[in-house]
C-alpha cells in the first residue's frame, strides 16, 4: 500500500507565538507516527525546519524542494530522503503539489497564501480534488476565513470555495480528518 503524502505549507519564520513552532514540530511528530510522507519547501528554517526536524527524529519519509535562490536564505536541508532543487518557485510549488495526496497550511506569510490561493483555485476550477487544510493554531487563520466568506457574500465566487477548505484547530484534528 502507497503511503499518504502530505504537502506542508508554512512559515520560514517562526512567527510571533510559540504555539506555531510547537504545532509544527507535533505535526511532524505526527506524521512519522502514521507514517505519512511530508514534502515541503526544503527549508531548515522557521516553521518549515521545525516540522521537518521532527518528521526526521521520528522517522519519517521526507520530500523536500527548493529552488536555487533560496538555498541560502531557507537554509537548504540536504539531509532529506529525497532532496530536489527548481530553478523557480513555480516549478517549486508544481513538484510539492504533484508529490502530494493533500495539503495543509501552517501559520505562515504571503509565500504560504501564495501556495494556498494557488492550491484552491486550481480546486476551484476543478484541476484537482485533494484535500486542502488550514492548522488554524490560536485561531491564525481566522482573518483568512472570515476574507473569504467575504468574497462568497460578495458574490465573487461560490459558496462551495469555502467547502474546498477545512480548518482543523490542532494537530490531533487534522490527523483524524486525514485518516476520514
Amino acid at each position: 500500500m502507497r503511503r499518504l503524502s502530505l504537502c506542508v505549507y508554512c512559515g520560514s519564520r517562526a512567527g510571533a507565538d510559540p504555539a506555531f513552532e510547537l504545532a509544527a514540530t507535533a505535526l511532524g511528530r505526527a506524521m512519522a507516527d502514521d507514517h505519512i510522507r511530508l514534502v515541503y519547501g526544503a527549508g531548515d528554517v522557521g516553521l518549515m525546519g521545525a516540522v521537518a526536524r521532527a518528521a526526521q527524529a521520528g522517522g519519517a519519509e521526507t520530500f523536500g524542494v527548493i529552488p536555487t535562490h533560496l538555498m541560502d536564505r531557507e537554509v537548504g536541508k540536504t539531509d532529506l530522503s529525497t532532496f530536489v532543487i527548481t530553478e523557480t518557485m513555480h516549478e517549486r510549488k508544481k513538484v510539492m503539489f504533484m508529490n502530494a495526496d493533500a495539503v495543509v497550511v501552517l501559520p505562515g506569510g504571503a509565500g504560504s497564501l501564495d501556495e494556498f490561493f494557488e492550491v484552491l483555485t486550481w480546486r476551484q476550477l476543478g484541476l484537482h480534488d485533494k484535500p486542502i487544510f488550514l492548522l488554524n493554531t490560536n485561531g491564525y487563520w481566522d482573518p483568512l476565513r472570515a476574507l473569504l466568506t467575504h468574497v462568497v457574500d460578495q458574490d465573487f465566487a461560490d459558496p462551495s470555495l469555502l467547502e474546498f477548505i477545512q480548518a482543523v484547530d490542532d494537530v490531533p484534528q487534522l490527523m483524524a480528518a486525514l485518516r476520514a
